[in-house]
């Protein structure tokens, strides 16, 4: 604990209930998809479909959403953003049909996408670099958590009131969580009243250290550098295995594993809890021992996370999947976490929120092909889970490969 409160932890707190409800809002989709398929007679690819609409518009607005933070600052963004994507997580709510559903999760988001690279830059702006891997790590457990609450979030609701209502039950707490971004969270440190000038005095440092700024730069000066390209390839191979597992994990369960409700809302949660405690140690790992070469805990969390994929894949019963499902998000989300610090800790503040956007945008895209194309692929081979955990093991050696050149990339 900190011997003295400081206001930046007052801003991480909120961007951590922030993210956290971003992530439940996301991923209560996940869980639900069985039951609104029931409903609406949905196919396995249609399923896909459905999860992977919001991921289409989420990657688009990534870049404009760094962009966007950049030059406005990140608080108008984020809160406009949160307020946009609550109303739509409640619209889900009126859905009837397959193609209704398909355009309120494009315009969900829509909200979300502008959201992310506004949160990268905050924490850039309101957190020393010795600090940074430690706040960003805290910030993004939620990444795992949100996951982790949503299957018993879910089950609950869904046995009490039915599928609509975890929709709509989400709508007062995103208008509020906005609410708090507008008041609380200023676009840099140095414009919050409530700071201190002993807390100014804790950036000092990285001011002396920052060179000056002989040119306004911009997202032309971010696609030009190697090092983006690299965490952008890095993470899209990582998310298809991180979003595959996240989006068809409740059903492989219920589906694969002969699971029932309530079996399936714990065993879904648990892998994604272990994966709460890896993005959260991620950050000290690479603050304490690789501030200078922090694509290592990429190169480990995803070939460790590799390996226990494919024992899931292999796995004799149900509840050794679990287990080893847990083992291997933890080791994942360390990863994860890492190659999202990466554009944080090595970029000028000025220009984080676009490289955040950028590399984002890689993440999403994944995050939109990697439902469809385990639906495709279950709905080709009899649901063989087998051949989309083996896609999922590949994937993440792929990461391991391309992250090894980043820290390489950000010599130059």
């Amino acid at each position: 604990m900190p011997k003295r409160w400081k206001y930046r932890y007052t801003v991480l707190v909120i961007m951590f209930m922030t993210y956290l409800l971003c992530y439940m809002d996301r991923m209560v989709m996940a869980t639900a998809i069985p039951f609104i398929a029931d409903e609406f007679g949905l196919t396995t690819l249609e399923m896909g479909g459905v999860m992977s609409a919001f991921f289409f518009s989420y990657a688009i607005l990534q870049i404009p959403g760094g962009i966007l933070a950049d030059r406005f600052g990140s608080r108008p963004v984020m809160a406009f953003g949160i307020a946009w994507w609550s109303v739509f997580t409640a619209l889900t709510a009126v859905a009837k049909s397959l193609n209704p559903l398909i355009l309120i999760r494009v315009a969900f988001g829509l909200g979300e996408g502008v959201f992310p690279p506004a949160a990268f830059k905050t924490i850039a702006a309101w957190f020393p670099k010795k600090e940074v891997g430690r706040a960003n790590g805290f910030m993004l457990t939620t990444n795992s958590l949100g996951p982790a609450l949503a299957p018993l979030f879910v089950a609950g609701v869904v046995a009490a009131w039915g599928w609509r209502s975890v929709f709509l039950s989400l709508l007062v707490p995103g208008i509020i969580i906005a609410l708090l971004v507008w008041v609380f969270v200023s676009n840099t440190p140095q414009q919050s009243k409530h700071m201190s000038k002993e807390e100014l005095a804790d950036y000092a440092e990285d001011e002396a250290a920052t060179p000056a700024v002989t040119h306004k730069r911009g997202i032309g000066d971010v696609v030009r550098m190697p090092i983006v390209w690299w965490c952008f390839f890095t993470l899209f191979f990582y998310n298809i295995a991180f979003w595959g597992i996240a989006s068809w994990l409740p059903t492989y369960l219920l589906k694969s594993r002969g699971f029932s409700l309530s079996q399936m809302g714990v065993g879904a949660s648990l892998p994604f809890f272990m994966g709460t405690i890896g993005f959260y140690l991620s950050g000290h790992i690479s603050d304490k021992f690789f501030r200078n070469a922090r694509q290592m805990p990429v190169v480990i969390g995803a070939v460790i996370g590799a390996v226990f994929v494919y024992l899931t894949a292999i796995a004799p019963s149900g509840n050794l999947a679990i287990a080893a499902q847990m083992v291997g998000f933890f080791f994942i989300t360390i990863g994860l976490s890492a190659i999202f610090t990466l554009p944080v800790a090595v970029m000028p503040k000025e220009m984080v929120g676009s490289a955040a956007g950028v590399v984002n945008t890689a993440g999403q895209i994944a995050g939109f092909l990697s439902p469809l194309l385990v639906g495709y692929i279950l709905s080709i081979t009899d649901n063989n889970y087998t051949i989309v955990f083996n896609l999922f093991v590949g994937c993440l050696v792929i990461a391991a490969l391309l992250s090894t050149r980043i820290r390489k990339a950000a010599d130059h």
